[in-house]
């Protein structure tokens, strides 16, 4: 039921009825007759209330309506007869018009037919000009409000499933997280499961929409079952809905937990799994499910979607056909990635990096002959962060160019800086990181140029390092970069060697002088841990190195950590170690103390 109200202003013209002798005034008796046979000839249901809110008459239409004789209406209040009194608000509007104090009002009403049925009724009251009385007119809209349904059951449902769609799901949504029941025997929490098919392209693009269309369908039925068997949310059940595409949503107002919709997206992913039979074709598909369960209190519609569609994400880059529940931590983690993502360009301007330095040892004297590069971010929030954390963001971004070009910068200056403080010392070599972007979207050759002049670095004891997987394939410009650099005198290293593709024919045409192999060939060296090393490692370590010096190249061995490992790599004829043993990434101060100490660390014989 509805009303509204007019504001004070004249009556228009077409209320003008003096259907009572008392307000006749000068008008003639014969007026007052056509004015009369008018007002109970109309369709229209009227009748005459005075100011104390009687009935003073009613025309046949009124009294049909309401199943009773126009006379024995009279005297009646008119408020019982349409239920004004039923809403207070349209109760005081109702007296503000008898008083005279509001122009009009305009209602909507359920009544009950004499013959039993139910009607919408609109109930529009006004004053009489020229008179003490009010005119209320009842009209039966029942056909339009049931256009209006229909026509919003069209709006708010899919017509391929007949499923509410995303207009009514979020409708539905928003009722359930603003609704007052939860104080009164509801649980306060709420629920979703928010699912896509897997492949359900790979159906349309090969079976065609129609298909597509019946697969969508058959979906939403085994949905619908899934949720009447699970039976525990409140008005019948829970809202399954198809938000759009191939996407569909399980809304479960009043849950009990997370087990209750554990269960529910077990429930889907086994329905789903089973073959659908549509038309003489056979298919077979897999869902992936994001679900989220938490208080209403403080939850918004768009926090808990956000919360879901980053949960289906989670379950489709984990593999697919499987359910995942939300994991605040890991969220936390995605948030984390986004506001250093948002963070990182200006953070290079603000000078918030910082770079380390992890020597590079020959095995055979154990003097430190080059160090890598290592960058630090000192964060202002989440403190000194490592590069594993923020790389990856700068090589998605574009970042990595401006940020590569400042360590490229920063790490020259050091070694140089190095060497004019140790004179009477071998020159110590800085190998620094780079990404495969920076050879594409940055005159690479050119910045390594400008800063070794700048620097005053030779390039001898500049090593460039690339991993594996990015010197693959390289041709063109890559391939042009690194040969004009390696034609400067710049060392080209190879980093993680024997992780990636271990296609040596690259190692013939490109450009490169140092190999640095991955750690896991060198943790298989140990004894220290009380097992057997696989005498496989050795064996594969061991021919790299042949390998490589027949082509000319020098080899470093990566993660070396205990005296054993260094031995064996020493014996095997690696040329330089990089790991713990010897030191972890530390200040520009704590190598300039290594430099000229020999051996760094004593090894064994």
């Amino acid at each position: 039921m509805s009303g509204t109200s007019e504001g004070p202003g004249p009556a228009p013209d077409s209320v003008r009825s003096p259907v009572t002798e008392r307000d006749s005034g000068s008008r003639t008796a014969s007026e007052l007759r056509d004015y009369r046979a008018a007002f109970n000839a109309a369709h229209l249901a009227m009748a005459v209330v005075d100011r104390e809110g009687l009935v003073v008459a009613a025309n046949h239409a009124f009294a049909t309506l309401l199943g009773a004789e126009p006379a024995a209406l009279v005297e009646q209040a008119a408020a019982d007869l349409v239920d004004l009194a039923a809403e207070a608000r349209t109760w005081h509007a109702y007296l503000e018009v008898l008083r005279g104090r509001q122009a009009r009002l305009r209602c909507t009403r359920r009544l009950k037919h004499p013959d039993g049925h139910s009607m919408w009724t609109e109930v529009t009251l006004a004053p009489v000009p020229d008179s003490r009385n009010v005119l209320m007119s009842v009209a039966d809209v029942s056909d339009r409000r049931d256009l209006q349904a229909r026509l919003r059951h069209l709006q708010m449902h899919d017509p391929v499933t007949r499923l509410p769609n995303r207009a009514l799901f979020f409708e539905r949504l928003s009722a359930a997280l603003e609704s007052s029941s939860y104080g009164s025997g509801g649980t306060g929490r709420i629920g979703l499961c928010y699912l896509d098919l897997d492949g359900f392209k790979a159906v349309n693009d090969t079976l065609g929409h129609r298909v597509g269309d019946r697969l969508l369908a058959a979906v939403a039925a085994r949905l619908t079952q899934c949720a009447d068997q699970s039976g525990y949310g409140r008005s019948g059940g829970h809202l399954v809905a198809r938000l759009g595409g191939d996407e569909f949503a399980l809304l479960v107002e009043d849950s009990t937990g997370t087990e209750q919709l554990a269960d529910l997206a077990k429930s889907v992913l086994a329905a789903l799994q089973k073959p659908f039979d549509l038309a003489g074709q056979r298919l077979s598909v897999s869902a992936s499910i994001g679900v989220v369960e938490r208080a209403t209190a403080g939850t918004s519609a768009t926090g808990l979607m956000q919360a879901a569609d980053t949960t289906l994400y989670w379950a489709k880059a984990d593999g697919k056909a499987r359910w995942t529940l939300f994991d605040p931590e890991r969220n936390a983690h995605r948030m984390t990635r986004q506001a250093l993502s948002s963070t990182l360009r200006p953070a290079v301007e603000r000078g918030e990096f910082a770079l380390e330095y992890q020597p590079l040892v020959d095995l055979e004297s154990g003097a430190v002959r080059g160090v890598e590069a290592l960058v630090r971010w000192n964060h202002p929030q989440f403190g000194t962060l490592a590069p594993n954390r923020f790389i990856g963001i700068a090589e998605e971004d574009g970042s990595i160019v401006q940020l590569g070009r400042w360590v490229l910068r920063t790490a020259c200056r050091q070694a140089r800086q190095w060497q004019l403080d140790h004179p009477a010392a071998a020159p110590v070599f800085v190998s620094v990181n780079v990404a495969v972007r920076q050879v594409w979207d940055s005159d690479l050759v050119g910045d390594v140029a400008g800063i070794l002049a700048e620097t005053g670095l030779a390039p001898q004891l500049l090593q460039l390092e690339l991993t594996e997987s990015a010197v693959m394939g390289s041709a063109g410009r890559p391939l042009q970069a690194l040969q004009a650099l390696s034609d400067m005198g710049v060392r080209i290293a190879i980093d993680d060697f024997g992780t990636g593709y271990s296609n040596l024919a690259y190692l013939s045409r490109l450009p490169v002088s140092v190999l640095k192999l991955d750690g896991s060939f060198v943790r298989g060296f140990r004894y220290d841990d009380g097992a057997h090393p696989n005498p496989a490692d050795e064996t594969i370590v061991e021919a790299l190195v042949q390998l490589a010096h027949r082509l000319g190249l020098t080899v470093t061995a990566e993660c070396v950590e205990t005296a054993g490992q260094a031995a064996r790599l020493r014996r095997v004829g690696c040329d330089t170690g990089q790991g713990w043993l010897y030191s972890r990434a530390v200040a520009p101060d704590r190598i300039a103390a290594m430099i000229g100490v020999c051996p760094l660390r004593d090894l064994p014989a």
